[in-house]
């Protein structure tokens, strides 16, 4: 069986076991509001331009606004992650313009959240290699000195560098030693110095 195959079929199965599956759609399920009790959450970003928070938990992604004490959920179509004990966490990350941008950890594709509307956009990367592999991305962060995005993925330790418009993801070539490479999606600015050659 190829390798292909073979790691298509693994991922399948741990999607099975372990993953949340697919989102409803934002019409099956309307957005939630969370007062007090929430789920643990995986990743935070602050936007202090904005004064809110972004929280990516197991439950999903919600803002909160300091003027208003509740969360909202923001619904991400068809996002799929693989739990902690399988592959690092997914992360969240904010753009130029105060955009969220959401990965998952199984799949090379970004959820992107207007800072304004809220509103949700869903971008499958094309990859310039790795084809064979499943590839998603641990960490993700913008370096407004290159005016891209850099992104972690864990499954093989590989670097990538991914186009302002969300279209192409070009893997970079690395050889220096990142040690535990689930920390670089608590560390955006180790991430981009790495990715960008500075490691």
């Amino acid at each position: 069986m190829s390798n292909g195959i073979t790691s298509a079929l693994f991922v399948a199965l741990l999607a099975l076991a372990a993953c949340d599956v697919e989102a409803p759609s934002p019409e099956a399920r309307p957005a939630r509001t969370l007062v007090g009790a929430e789920p643990p959450s995986m990743r935070q970003k602050v936007d202090p331009a904005r004064n809110r928070t972004w929280l990516l938990t197991e439950a999903g992604l919600f803002v909160h606004d300091a003027a208003n004490p509740q969360k909202t959920e923001i619904v991400l179509p068809g996002w799929l992650w693989v739990r902690p004990q399988f592959a690092c966490l997914p992360d969240v990350a904010l753009g130029p313009r105060g955009e969220a941008l959401v990965t998952s950890n199984v799949e090379a594709t970004l959820w992107k959240i207007d800072p304004d509307s809220l509103a949700v956009s869903v971008h499958r990367l094309a990859l310039d290699s790795d084809l064979d592999r499943d590839v998603g991305f641990i960490a993700l962060a913008y370096s407004p000195e290159h005016g891209e995005f850099f992104a972690a993925s864990a499954s093989h330790g590989s670097l990538w560098r991914i186009d302002p418009l969300l279209r192409r993801a070009q893997r970079i070539p690395f050889a220096g030693a990142v040690g535990n490479i689930c920390e670089l999606g608590l560390r955006p600015e180790l991430l981009s110095k790495l990715a960008a050659g500075g490691g």
